[in-house]
């Protein structure tokens, strides 16, 4: 992890013309990158990547590509799964001598399903500056693309590849108010579909691949139907996106949409609790609020 001279020029390549990077203040600087398209860097971003004093990133050949694109020459370091628990005291010794560290992943937002947030916690507990810079995030790209409500969402990661503890697992999600948001591999992904159908039932649900990439594929259906079709389909290729809609309506009774309006009118306007309410049961956003000013006129009364 050798730094280059202090006086060394910094500088990334954009529409074919140099320009020159800033230095940056110390601290550790989460990046986010590509997830496929290498147009999808921010300028930001690459300010920062071209002006660290080294980048750590889970695959130095993935992380090269996107600098080599750009004409950026800072240092790369592996920081991942395996030596993680090495080199993070070496990455914190580089932040106490007043580096600028970049910390990325192959692909998306640090900290999503990869190894980053421990070192995020061990550079705040030692008392360094955290400068998240936001960008592509493959969850919130499916999420965007799938269709489905986005008003309350959870991102639960990957299944357990055991079947046993994926079934148990999607019971746990059966009951969570909001749209949810998964990754899956392509091999498992027909086992767990036929899992997630048996457990969630007619939900609709959106399988998004190889998102912003040559080949990007978004099937929308419910989940009995993608199950189906990827049963007889055989495994898809790419990196992939679950998005599952919530509970629907026939699981939230006239009652339940009663209950759940007036604890949401005790603290929301009237429009934001027909949307909250709305997101949660699966009910058409209408029907909620028409039944929201009812019962605002009841209390009016």
């Amino acid at each position: 992890m050798t730094q280059p001279p202090a006086d060394a020029p910094r500088s990334f390549r954009l529409v074919g013309q140099n320009v020159p990077a800033p230095r940056l203040e110390a601290g550790l600087h989460v990046v986010a990158t590509p997830i496929g398209n290498l147009g999808d860097v921010t300028v930001r971003a690459l300010e920062t990547l071209a002006g660290a004093d080294l980048v750590a990133c889970e695959d130095t050949r993935v992380t090269r590509r996107l600098l080599d694109r750009y004409g950026i020459e800072t240092p790369l370091v592996a920081y991942h799964d395996h030596n993680a628990a090495s080199m993070r005291p070496r990455l914190l010794a580089r932040l106490e001598a007043g580096a600028a560290v970049a910390l990325v992943s192959d692909a998306g937002t640090p900290l999503v399903s990869d190894p980053g947030y421990k070192l995020v916690e061990a550079a705040i507990e030692a008392g360094f500056r955290i400068i998240p810079l936001p960008g592509a995030s493959a969850s919130l790209a499916a999420l965007v693309a799938a269709g489905l409500p986005t008003d309350r969402f959870l991102f639960d990661g990957f299944l357990p590849q055991k079947g046993g503890a994926r079934r148990t697992r999607i019971a746990e999600l059966s009951v969570i108010p909001a749209t949810l948001v998964l990754y899956e591999s392509g091999p498992r992904l027909p086992e767990s579909l036929a899992d997630l159908a048996a457990g969630l039932g007619e939900r609709r649900a959106a399988v998004c691949r190889e998102l912003t990439k040559t080949f990007e594929e978004v099937r929308r259906g419910s989940l009995p139907e993608l199950a189906a079709h990827y049963a007889e389909a055989g495994p898809p290729r790419g990196e992939i996106v679950l998005v599952i809609g919530p509970p629907g309506a026939s699981e939230a009774s006239d009652a339940d949409i009663d209950v759940a309006l007036r604890r949401a009118l005790a603290s929301l306007s009237l429009k934001d609790a027909a949307a909250t309410v709305a997101a949660a049961t699966g009910r058409p956003r209408r029907d909620v609020y028409a039944r929201a000013l009812a019962l605002q006129a009841e209390a009016d009364e």
